[in-house]
C-alpha cells in the first residue's frame, strides 16, 4: 500500500506502521504488514538498501520446516527446544524460544507464498552437534535470481561481502561453494560452471566487474524487495533515525534526519526497529566489551552504528547481551571498508592459529564464533590473541584460498598486494617466520613438531580438532583419516595477522516473545519493537547454526507485523482500520488480525 509523503506545514508525514532498517528483518516486518492491510514507510539511513543481511550468506536456520521435511529430515518443535535450551541455558525465557520455534516455519511458507523467495534445507551441520537434539539440516539458504528482476533497484542494493564470493567477484551458493573451497569430488567442474557463467555474461564484463546472478543475501534481499515493491510500499534512502517519538507512554512514531532536513514521521500503530547493532560504533564498543576491539574489525557494513539502540535506551528500553557479538577471526586490510571473517580456511589441513607467543590455544576448526569468542575470551598477557596468526604452509598455500589470498605455488607472491603484505608474513623457515611474526623461534618450531606428530596421526589431543562433525563439514576429504588435520612441512612458510571481529553484534533492545520493546520493569512499550540485531538475540551468547542472524530477524519481523496489524492504537482513524482489514481480506493469504 502506498503512502502519502506529502509534508505538511510542520515537516510532518504519517503511516500505520514506521520499519526503520531496511535488511531481511525489517522487508519481512514489512512485507507481512503490508500484506496484512496496514500502510508502511521503511526508512534506511544509508543510500544502499539491504543492509548487512545483503552482504550475508543470506541462510536462515528454521527447524522443522516443510523443506525438511520434503528432505526426509526428521525434526521436531520438542528437539529443537532441547537443542537450544543445552546451549543457551535460562539467559533466554523458553518462551521466547518456544515462539521462535513456532514460528520460524510459519514465516518462512509465508515468505515463499508471498515474495516468490524459494529456499532449500542444505546439508549444513548445527556448529554443536555433540549436544541433544542437534540437526544437520536446519540452514536454509535462497535460490538465486537475476539482477534484472529488480530493474533501477539493482544499483543501490548492498553488494555482497568479498569474502562471501568465489575470487572475491563471483557470487556462488552453500551448495557450490562447498566443494569447490573442500576439493570435493567434482569440484573442478564445478568451479568451471560457476566461473564460465560469470565471465561468459560478456555485456555485463563491459560494464562492471558485478555478478548479475544474485546468490545469498542478494537474492533474498532482492527477492524481498521485489514483495515490497508490489504492495507499493516506499522504501525511503538517507532518512536516519534521531530519536522516538512517545505519547502518554506510547512510541508513535520517530523523529528523522531525511537529506540534512529534520522531519516528524508519525506511526499510529508503531515502529518496528530493525537497524542493525553497533558495530561500527568505536565508543559502544569500547564501553561495553570485555576487551580491546576495533571496528575496523567488522565484517559489517559501515551504517551500523547502534542509532536505533540509542533511540530506544532514551525512551526506556531495556538493553541486554550488550557485551556479545557474533564473532568471527578477521583478517583486515588497510584498503578495505570491513574485515574479512574467516568462515572455512580454519577447518581445511594443513594450519593453525598461534598467539602472540606462538602456541596453539583453541580448536581452529570450531565454528568460526566459537573461535572469535575465544580469542576475545582468553587474551591475556600469558595467552596474547590480540592480534593471533593465521599460519600455514606452501601446501596450503597452493591449495585453499586464504582471505584475500588466492591459491597458487609461492612463485606468485610478488603479485599479492601491498595491503595484503601490511597483515601477512613469511619465511623460508620456521625460525625465519618466527622472526617475522616476533615470536620465540623455539616456541613456534615445537608448536609445529607437537601440532605435526599428532596431524599425522589424525589426532588432536590437545583440541580435538575434526572429532565435531561440524569442524569437518568445511574439511578436505582427501586428508585421511581427518579431513581437518595435515602436517606443515613445505616450505615456505606463510602467516596471516587476524583479530577477533564480529559479522555483527547480538546485544539491544530487551524484547518478549512478540519482538515488543520491554521497559526496565519487564513490562513492554506500546508501539515499540525491535528485531534482529537491534535487538537482545534470542539465541543469547550463543550460535546454533548457520542462519541464527537472519532466522530470527525475519521471524520476529513477521511476529510484530502481526501483533501490530492486530493492534487499535489510540489515534488510528476508523477509515484506516476499515480500509486495513478490506485491503488485507482481498489481497492476502493469511486473515486480517489473524490471532498467533
Amino acid at each position: 500500500m502506498t503512502i502519502d509523503m506529502t509534508r505538511d506545514n510542520q515537516g510532518e508525514w504519517e503511516t500505520d506502521v514506521l520499519v526503520v532498517g531496511s535488511g531481511a528483518g525489517a522487508l519481512t516486518a514489512a512485507v507481512t504488514a503490508a500484506e496484512l492491510g496496514t500502510r508502511v514507510l521503511v526508512i534506511e539511513k544509508g543510500h544502499l538498501w539491504g543492509g548487512t543481511s545483503a552482504t550475508s550468506g543470506g541462510t536462515l536456520w528454521i527447524p522443522c520446516s516443510h523443506h525438511m521435511q520434503a528432505a526426509g529430515v526428521e525434526d521436531s518443535p520438542e528437539e529443537a527446544l532441547t537443542y537450544l535450551q543445552a546451549l543457551i541455558g535460562d539467559e533466554v525465557p523458553a518462551s521466547k524460544l518456544r515462539a521462535y520455534i513456532e514460528h520460524a516455519a510459519k514465516m518462512l511458507e509465508f515468505i515463499e507464498n508471498s515474495s516468490g523467495v524459494q529456499f532449500r534445507c542444505v546439508n549444513y551441520a548445527d556448529y554443536h552437534m555433540d549436544l541433544p537434539g542437534a540437526k544437520e539440516c536446519r540452514s536454509h539458504e535462497p535460490l538465486p535470481i537475476t539482477a534484472g528482476m529488480l530493474g533501477a533497484s539493482y544499483h543501490s542494493l548492498q553488494p555482497m561481502h568479498v569474502a562471501g564470493q568465489a575470487f572475491g567477484r563471483i557470487n556462488w551458493t552453500i551448495l557450490e561453494a562447498r566443494p569447490i573451497i573442500t576439493h570435493r569430488p567434482g569440484w573442478l567442474w564445478n568451479m568451471l560452471k560457476v566461473s564460465g557463467r560469470y565471465f561468459l555474461d560478456l555485456p555485463q564484463r563491459y560494464k562492471t566487474s558485478r555478478d548479475r546472478r544474485l546468490t545469498a543475501g542478494n537474492a533474498l534481499l532482492g527477492q524481498l524487495r521485489l514483495a515490497l515493491d508490489k504492495r507499493e510500499v516506499p522504501l525511503k534512502l538517507g532518512v536516519s533515525l534521531k530519536e522516538l517519538l512517545v505519547e502518554d507512554g506510547r512510541c508513535v512514531g520517530a523523529i528523522v534526519d531525511a537529506s540534512g532536513e529534520t522531519r516528524t514521521i508519525k506511526a499510529r500503530r508503531g515502529v518496528i526497529l530493525g537497524a542493525g547493532g553497533f558495530e561500527r560504533n568505536a565508543n559502544m564498543r569500547r564501553d561495553n566489551f570485555v576487551t580491546e576491539s576495533s571496528p575496523r574489525w567488522s565484517g559489517s557494513q559501515q551504517n551500523n552504528t547502534g542509532d536505533a539502540i540509542q533511540a530506544a535506551a532514551k525512551v526506556g528500553a531495556q538493553l541486554a547481551f550488550m557485551d556479545a557479538a557474533w564473532w568471527a577471526p578477521v583478517i583486515s586490510l588497510s584498503d578495505e571498508d570491513r574485515a574479512r571473517p574467516m568462515f572455512v580456511e580454519r577447518s581445511l589441513p594443513g594450519c593453525i592459529i598461534v598467539n602472540g607467543k606462538g602456541q596453539r590455544y583453541m580448536n581452529e576448526a570450531a565454528s568460526y564464533f566459537m573461535t572469535g569468542g575465544e580469542m576475545m575470551r582468553l587474551n591475556s598477557s600469558d595467552c596474547p590473541t590480540l592480534p593471533s596468526w593465521f599460519v600455514f604452509d606452501a601446501h596450503y598455500r597452493a591449495k585453499y584460498m586464504v582471505g584475500p589470498l588466492l591459491p597458487g605455488p609461492a612463485s606468485r607472491d610478488r603479485f599479492i598486494k601491498p595491503s595484503v603484505w601490511e597483515v601477512l608474513r613469511k619465511g623460508a623457515t620456521i625460525a625465519e617466520l618466527a622472526q617475522a611474526m616476533h615470536v620465540d623461534a623455539d616456541v613456534l618450531q615445537a608448536t609445529f613438531e607437537r601440532f605435526n606428530e599428532f596431524a599425522a596421526k589424525g589426532e588432536d589431543p590437545d583440541f580435538q580438532r575434526g572429532v565435531n562433525l561440524y569442524d569437518r563439514y568445511y574439511g578436505d576429504p582427501r586428508s585421511q583419516p581427518n579431513p581437518c588435520l595435515a602436517t606443515l612441512s613445505q616450505a615456505p612458510f606463510y602467516a596471516f595477522k587476524i583479530f577477533p571481529g564480529d559479522i555483527g553484534t547480538k546485544g539491544g533492545v530487551l524484547t518478549d516473545e512478540k519482538a515488543r520493546a520491554l521497559n526496565a520493569q519487564g513490562e513492554p512499550i506500546p508501539g515499540l519493537y525491535a528485531i534482529g540485531n537491534t535487538s537482545a538475540s534470542v539465541m543469547g551468547r550463543t550460535y546454533p547454526g548457520a542462519g541464527s542472524t537472519l532466522g530470527p530477524a525475519m521471524t520476529f519481523g513477521y511476529l510484530a507485523a502481526h501483533h501490530l496489524a492486530q493492534s487499535t492504537a489510540e489515534g488510528a482513524s476508523e477509515s484506516t482500520a476499515e480500509g486495513a482489514s478490506e485491503d488485507a481480506a482481498e489481497g492476502s493469504s493469511i486473515e486480517p488480525r489473524q490471532t498467533l
